[in-house]
């Protein structure tokens, strides 16, 4: 089935609006406070490139207009030393009996330019998401046998068939040197809890390179279907810049891979006609609908956009 998704164009732009929000929207995140009301959670850079999580509230009917903005950021990042001192970066979230679990990605700057560490936190909220406390100041998911490079961009759910907490993420596989500059490879692996905080994995790649010019798969986004899983994800190939492609799969696990019916691509002009990156899909009253970055990994913001009926 190929999606036909219609965007709605730029959402929000973080442009000097504080000190801790100078430039980028990265990684936004929908959440369902009531009604047509979602909070969007990104991740938002100040002058010397440090993340931050912060939100804007939308109306769905009309979502660019903002409602709320916070005014400080709900996750900082971590002390000197920890996994999380160069940044958070928000990745997906999970309602549960009263609580928000909000899977953060942490990251520090490898020695090395472009090279950098990223592992997975929780935050949970007690307070409907007004304040996010993380459960401990060192990742619930780190690097590997499996993932010897990275883990990072948790895209979380709980099976409405089987009550399991189930996980895509990004695993890096490796780091290489490509005409003199340094270059990363990643792509997505699959885990399960039975919590939420405790997880299992044991290598299984749900999606693979197409080819050997493709370097990095990124981002994913899943959502259910009755029996069926639905994902969204970004993938780069050499020379190119990131683009969103799509699979489908019966039991999670296993996945075919089919770019060709994502349904979105590259604008003419405008805040994505370079690069789109990070989806975030979600069902709203029979809509579906996807958050995304644009150029430059979203420094002008978020848009969004809308499956046409």
């Amino acid at each position: 089935m190929k999606y036909n998704w219609e965007k709605l164009g730029l959402i929000f732009d973080p442009k000097g609006r504080a000190e801790w929000m100078k430039t980028h929207c990265q990684l936004p995140i929908a959440d369902h406070i009531k009604g047509d009301i979602y909070r969007i959670y990104f991740a938002t850079r100040n002058e010397i490139q440090v993340s931050q999580i912060g939100y804007v509230e939308i109306d769905i009917k009309n979502p660019k207009e903002i409602i709320k903005i916070s005014e400080k950021p709900i996750l900082r990042n971590g002390d000197l030393g920890y996994f999380d001192e160069h940044g958070v970066f928000p990745s997906s979230i999970v309602n549960f009996k009263g609580r928000k679990y909000l899977y953060y990605v942490g990251w520090v700057r490898g020695f090395e330019s472009p090279m950098f560490y990223a592992n997975i936190g929780l935050a949970i909220s007690d307070d409907n998401g007004e304040t996010f406390k993380k459960i401990k100041n060192t990742p619930i998911m780190s690097r590997s046998k499996y993932d010897p490079c990275l883990v990072t961009s948790p895209d979380v759910f709980i099976d409405s068939l089987d009550g399991i907490w189930k996980m895509s993420y990004v695993s890096g596989i490796k780091w290489f040197r490509e005409d003199g500059l340094l270059k990363s490879k990643y792509h997505i692996k699959t885990a399960t809890s039975l919590d939420g905080i405790k997880w299992i994995r044991n290598g299984n790649v749900a999606i693979d390179f197409k080819n050997e010019d493709e370097t990095n798969i990124a981002r994913p986004s899943v959502i259910q279907d009755g029996t069926n899983y639905k994902m969204w994800f970004s993938f780069v190939e050499k020379g190119q810049k990131y683009k969103i492609g799509y699979a489908s799969s019966k039991d999670f696990f296993n996945w075919v891979r089919e770019d060709k019916f994502s349904g979105i691509d590259l604008s003419k002009k405008g805040f994505d006609d370079q690069m789109t990156c990070y989806p975030n899909v979600f069902g709203h009253k029979n809509s579906l609908f996807m958050l995304y970055n644009g150029n430059n990994f979203g420094m002008k913001g978020f848009g969004i956009a809308k499956i046409k009926n």
